[in-house]
């Protein structure tokens, strides 16, 4: 008798159905076979199965076993099909009935002893399963209350090979795990900092509430010890709070990259990806031979902030222009092309020269004019083209370090964002994929930054005065935009302008 199972793999952030088809019998030369592009963690399930099997109380008379897992043509890999193969297995040598294997799924990798333990991407594989039609889904228990987000599916929390094989003979009855969406997600929206803790640096709070209000990406500048990374930290606590679809989708990502933990079944906060600037190319954006989401797919719904990101190599950087432009990132592969969600708010640090001291008056700067024009120039224009504002974070002073203090607290900042942020959700809201001024057309823009005279007279000047280049023009308009919406002026002022044009600090006679 041909044994099977369902079971699901993870693509992407979408999970695949795999039916695996196990023939086990007596054969003069032993074997164990797993035919389907395995990877090899899925070739060493052999291994573990044999010994599960054995801890739980079965010993096989079948010595040849050829487990297939179709669809055939895909190459899969992880050790979550342990479960379902040993329970193929065994439906195939007839300790258990096939009469509950269409109706489950199951996922789990087996220790020797017979425990199940957790694997990555739960909340995919749910809702693929949901979306088969099947009853249920038996998951380790680590991983049932993550799953357990997903309605209108069954999820059963197992913890040991043994009890799976009880509830398949009817022998045990399991409950399916319950979990209130609503309540989870309430109680996972805090962050533990606060931009209250900030002293002093007004002016970068200013333009990183700007930043938050439309998704504008941020350059700050500034020698060492000046707070940008301080600041960029408590960037994703004044954004808006998350909803709960948001929620799911970033849990998704998470869980597949392996970053959930047994007491974490959503993320509720904006994440905060911060990587070294030795980072490689496919660890930013995805890699591998089954691609996994990169630090950009990581910080979807969030903050993706690069420290030293002068110090990156310019290889690295660029790939990054496909993401920032389109919201995602595509992976290719021999094997196969994947898409990973990728809409992020970039944030991006860097010393104002080689040495870092050009802008501290406690330190004289070492470098030449060629060095500092050399470092800076590290940034490509492309990559140039998709930041907004840049900001100079100067060495705080010690009045201000002094105070008791610093100033208003992320809720009240992030009340202000969202109010303007439902301003963009009305003006945007026939149009799809424009969510916020930062996603503005040039089309856009001319329809809805128009100027009067006044401030296309101080835009000129700046143009003309400043040496702005031609890329600043449409920023300054994007920018006076989101500064008019914080205010909830219908029509952009002259202080409106003559803001955002401080913000283009490295346009200045360039």
């Amino acid at each position: 008798m041909i044994g099977k199972a369902i079971s699901f793999v993870v693509f992407g952030v979408d999970a695949l159905r795999l039916d695996i088809e196990v023939d086990a019998y007596r054969a003069v030369n032993p074997s164990f076979q797993i035919v389907g592009l395995p990877d090899m963690a899925i070739r060493e399930s052999a291994d573990r199965i044999r010994s599960a099997l054995g801890s739980s109380g079965f010993r096989l008379q079948a010595n040849k076993v050829v487990i297939n897992l179709a669809p055939a043509d895909i190459r899969k890999e992880g050790a979550s099909l342990d479960l379902p193969m040993a329970m193929g297995l065994l439906c195939a040598c007839d300790f258990v009935g096939p009469e509950r294997f269409q109706d489950y799924a199951l996922v789990g990798e087996l220790g020797l002893d017979g425990t199940i333990r957790p694997v990555p991407g739960a909340l995919s594989i749910a809702t693929g399963a949901r979306e088969a039609g099947l009853r249920g889904l038996l998951v380790p228990e680590a991983n049932a209350p993550e799953a357990a987000m997903v309605e209108g599916i069954e999820i059963l929390a197992v913890s040991s090979l043994a009890q799976v094989i009880r509830f398949f003979t009817g022998d045990e009855v399991l409950t399916p795990h319950q979990i209130d969406r609503k309540e989870v997600f309430n109680q996972n929206q805090s962050y533990d900092l606060d931009f209250q803790d900030v002293k002093g640096q007004s002016h970068t709070k200013r333009a990183l509430e700007i930043a938050a209000a439309a998704m504008h990406n941020v350059l700050l500048i500034g020698s060492p010890g000046g707070g940008k990374t301080m600041l960029a930290k408590r960037l994703p606590t004044i954004l808006p709070s998350m909803s709960l679809e948001e929620s799911l989708e970033t849990t998704k990502i998470h869980s597949i990259a392996g970053l959930l933990n047994a007491r974490q079944a959503l993320v509720a906060t904006r994440p905060f990806r911060s990587p070294h600037y030795t980072i490689s190319t496919a660890a930013l954006v995805g890699g591998g031979s089954v691609p996994h989401p990169g630090e950009v797919s990581i910080a979807h719904n969030g903050v993706l902030f690069l420290d030293e990101v002068a110090e990156v190599p310019r290889s690295t950087l660029e790939v990054l222009r496909q993401p920032l432009e389109d919201g995602s990132v595509t992976v290719s592969r021999s094997a196969m092309t994947l898409s990973f969600p990728a809409r992020f708010l970039f944030i991006v640090a860097m010393n104002p020269c080689p040495c870092g001291y050009l802008m501290d008056e406690r330190r004289e700067c070492v470098c030449s004019p060629q060095q500092i024009q050399k470092y800076r120039s590290r940034l490509s224009g492309p990559l140039m083209d998709r930041i907004d504002l840049h900001i100079e974070t100067p060495p705080v002073p010690f009045q201000d370090l002094k105070q008791a203090s610093g100033g208003e607290s992320s809720a009240v900042i992030r009340a202000r964002v969202e109010a303007a942020r439902d301003i963009q959700r009305r003006r945007f809201q026939n149009q799809p994929g424009v969510y916020c001024n930062a996603h503005m057309s040039t089309r856009d823009i001319r329809r809805y930054c128009r100027l009067d005279d006044a401030g296309n007279t101080i835009l000129e000047n700046a143009m003309l005065r400043l040496g702005l280049s031609a890329r600043s023009y449409d920023r300054i308009l994007k920018v006076s935009r989101t500064i008019a919406d914080l205010e909830s002026s219908e029509n952009i002022q002259s202080a409106h302008v003559a803001e955002a044009i401080q913000y283009r600090t490295l346009d200045r006679n360039q």
